[in-house]
């Protein structure tokens, strides 16, 4: 649950309250798991993945809408060597996908991935490593997008881990940060986040009795908040206000941006 913004000529924004809600079934197999869920607003998730050896698995996901061209699916076929993996995967807008991770050493592995995009007719090339040991994994990927994306898991103890994250990309420019955390004891599992946009989370997860688990989650925004509907980097340079005076920075911030969401929720079943 959590505000929904509504356009308005004032400064202040209008919020409404919003819900959604979803009905979901699994069924669980050691070679066969199903998913299925049914949400509010009409859309259907549905999912499937299956073990057909102990080397070759598949797995297929699928979301229904009725808006038209709404609807996505995608389908994955992964091999699992004695010291790689492979992946093919095949998806609507005729997109077809291949990736490869190679163990050098027994704590360093290193991959590729190359995805096309027919319909669009892009290509995505990205290439990755990653280091582990039995306290932390370090991960590091790069793609022809402009995208680099470092991130890193300590784990503290038994019970506490801690994580981090940084993307950038060196076309644009943006950098976004964040740092998390993992608590886990024998009643309740305590998750958060905060990030460099000003947003903080926590996810908890408390069991009850057997096969009745509680769930509470929580997220607050605070930054500000600029407006730029349209136009370049040169009208913004030579934008001007009513009275014929050049933009001020100050002029383009239009307000701090404060959001927020709850909500709440039982589990029954493993």
């Amino acid at each position: 649950m959590g505000p929904m913004e509504i356009p308005s000529q004032y400064a202040e924004i209008i919020k409404i309250p919003a819900a959604h809600y979803a009905f979901g079934a699994n069924f669980m197999h050691p070679k066969l798991m199903l998913f299925g869920r049914v949400l509010n607003d009409g859309r259907v998730d549905a999912g499937v993945k299956c073990a057909l050896s102990d080397n070759l698995s598949m797995n297929a996901d699928a979301q229904l809408t009725s808006q038209p061209h709404m609807s996505k699916g995608k389908f994955n076929i992964d091999y699992k060597g004695t010291d790689y993996r492979t992946r093919f995967k095949f998806g609507n807008g005729a997109m077809l996908g291949a990736s490869y991770i190679q163990s050098v050493t027994p704590h360093l592995s290193l991959g590729g991935e190359l995805v096309w995009a027919g319909e669009d007719r892009e290509s995505n090339i990205s290439y990755g490593a990653r280091y582990n040991t039995d306290k932390m994994v370090a991960v590091g990927q790069i793609a022809n997008t402009g995208n680099v994306a470092l991130s890193y898991v300590q784990k503290v103890s038994e019970k506490v881990s801690l994580a981090s994250d940084l993307i950038y990309n060196y076309f644009s420019r943006d950098v976004t940060a964040r740092f998390g955390y993992d608590y886990i004891n024998r009643q309740c599992r305590l998750r958060g986040k905060i990030d460099s946009n000003g947003c903080t989370s926590a996810f908890v997860e408390e069991w009850l009795d057997n096969g009745l688990k509680l769930i509470l989650s929580a997220e607050v925004t605070y930054g500000l908040m600029v407006r730029v509907k349209t136009g370049t980097l040169y009208a913004l340079k030579h934008a001007t206000s009513q009275n014929g005076q050049p933009f001020e920075m100050g002029q383009l911030v239009d307000h701090k941006r404060k959001d927020y969401k709850f909500g709440f929720g039982f589990k029954v079943g493993e």
